[in-house]
């Protein structure tokens, strides 16, 4: 194997202006990839009031649950985060959940023992 032209052409001198007006034009003019544009969770369009139909459903399900929280109240009703924790002191006042814990903002309550549904009937009869 015969190489006749095995050198490369000299490289061209770059002028002191010529590096200057390189670095200021920011390299090579490609963007950095970028691996994952993010996750976009999607708006979930609450309401802000509520209406006959949603306020029934909040007083026969909601005392039936275990646990309740402003979060459970506004997944299963569509509600927004005041509107639920309005309810919940609307329940607690009514007799109809007992509160488990607070801390801060975290409001935990839960659902009355069947015995104690029964007296919360009665008293709410005699009144």
């Amino acid at each position: 194997f015969f190489f006749v032209n095995s050198r490369m052409p000299p490289k061209e001198k770059k002028t002191k202006a010529q590096i200057a007006k390189a670095a200021a034009a920011g390299g090579s003019g490609k963007k950095k990839k970028k691996w994952n544009s993010g996750k976009v969770k999607e708006k979930s369009n609450n309401a802000v009031y509520f209406d006959e139909a949603t306020y029934e459903k909040l007083l026969s399900d909601v005392p039936n649950s275990r646990l309740i929280t402003v979060s459970t109240i506004a997944d299963k009703l569509r509600v927004n985060g005041s509107l639920a924790r309005v309810a919940i002191r609307d329940l607690e006042a009514k007799g109809k959940i007992r509160r488990v814990s607070t801390h801060n903002s975290q409001l935990l309550y839960t659902s009355l023992p069947k015995e104690s549904k029964e007296e919360a009937k009665e008293a709410e009869a005699e009144a």
